[in-house]
């Protein structure tokens, strides 16, 4: 289990000394078509059952809602119409609506980026419609592999455990259940299994059709960022998909420097909202592996504006319980003697 030793260097509680090719994500939601590939993929490669019946939400044309113990990667749509965007534009943002990729040769206008093999070429057009009436911001979600994990910090069997490439992962087979780590996630990635209906996960629920069981009930699940993949030299399945490629997968420091990139060029052609998420090794979470470029403010899509690890002050709690254990042993101490003093000169007042 790990403990923080001070609110000074992150890499140090992190051992990330020890693990220099740190692996993540870079997730441009700018190119996200909200196509959910990457959902799809990510559930059929690591075998995770559906959630729930399927049924629409009333909320969203999104009805997968949110990540979960069984959707580790999960396409949010924000919708967003004339007066939020006003809105926005009133506080000095400057809010673009998403292009759509298109499949065909190489392209010649400036700003599309190609993809593909010498048979086959994906043209993405990144260039924004003017679309001033009404705008849907696409972002695919994922475990955030904190430098600073507050799951792992508070698990009390060591089923979380960090990897060989500086990521932090379940071992199901070590997990109790308890649910200490969904709470200390700032980003409530973390979540424990159940059938994906209200029945407790001590039985089986009913379910709209014919289901095979759910394996790994009742314990934490989320990313691993494949790590089965990884380990034979594999890109994680939902970058493998992502038909954008959106989603972006490599050595962590690589990612952050093409993400500030691709920053500093959405900038350069005016859209002043694009910020980088995750990317601050100062933040309460000492950064994140999985890095987002961003065309709104966090709470946008759903994200903590500045997620703090709930261990971040373990270090000055413990000096201030010390502080206040010790004064009360003086107050204590002081009070035995004072008692005993007085006490004394009163029985020798008697005599």
């Amino acid at each position: 289990m790990g403990q923080l030793s001070g609110p000074t260097d992150p890499s140090t509680d992190a051992h990330w000394h020890s693990h220099p090719d740190r692996k993540g994500f870079f997730t441009d939601t700018s190119i996200c078509i909200g196509c959910k590939a990457c959902e799809v993929a990510c559930k059929e490669w690591n075998q995770n059952p559906r959630d729930g019946d399927l049924e629409l939400t009333g909320m969203s044309y999104d009805n997968t809602v949110s990540l979960g113990a069984s959707t580790w990667r999960h396409v949010a749509f924000i919708e967003q119409d004339h007066e939020r965007i006003q809105e926005a534009r009133e506080s000095g943002r400057k809010l673009v609506g998403l292009g759509m990729p298109s499949v065909g040769p190489a392209p010649s206008a400036a700003g599309a980026t190609v993809t593909g093999t010498a048979t086959t070429t994906t043209v993405v057009d990144t260039t924004p419609p003017d679309t001033p009436e009404f705008r849907w911001l696409m972002s695919s979600d994922v475990c955030k592999h904190c430098t600073h994990a507050g799951c792992l910090d508070v698990c009390p069997t060591g089923a979380m455990m960090r990897t060989e490439f500086g990521t932090v992962m379940v071992q199901a087979d070590v997990c109790n259940g308890c649910g200490t780590c969904v709470a200390g996630c700032p980003f409530g990635v973390v979540q424990r299994r159940s059938d994906g209906t209200v029945a407790p996960t001590t039985r089986e629920g009913q379910r709209k059709g014919e289901q095979p069981p759910v394996s790994k009930r009742g314990v934490a699940q989320k990313c691993t960022l494949c790590y089965d993949r990884l380990v034979d030299d594999e890109t994680p399945a939902c970058a493998k998909t992502c038909p954008t490629t959106s989603i972006k997968f490599g050595n962590h420091d690589d990612l952050v420097e093409v993400a500030r990139e691709r920053v500093a060029e959405l900038h350069a052609q005016g859209m002043t909202e694009a910020r980088l998420y995750g990317a601050n090794e100062n933040d309460g979470v000492g950064g994140t592996g999985s890095v987002f470029l961003l065309l709104d403010e966090p709470e946008v899509y759903g994200l903590p504006p500045d997620p703090r690890v709930c261990t971040a002050d373990l270090m000055t709690m413990y000096k201030r319980a010390g502080m206040a254990a010790a004064g009360m042993v003086a107050a204590a101490t002081v009070s035995f003697v004072a008692g005993s003093v007085f006490g004394g000169a009163g029985r020798k007042g008697r005599r």
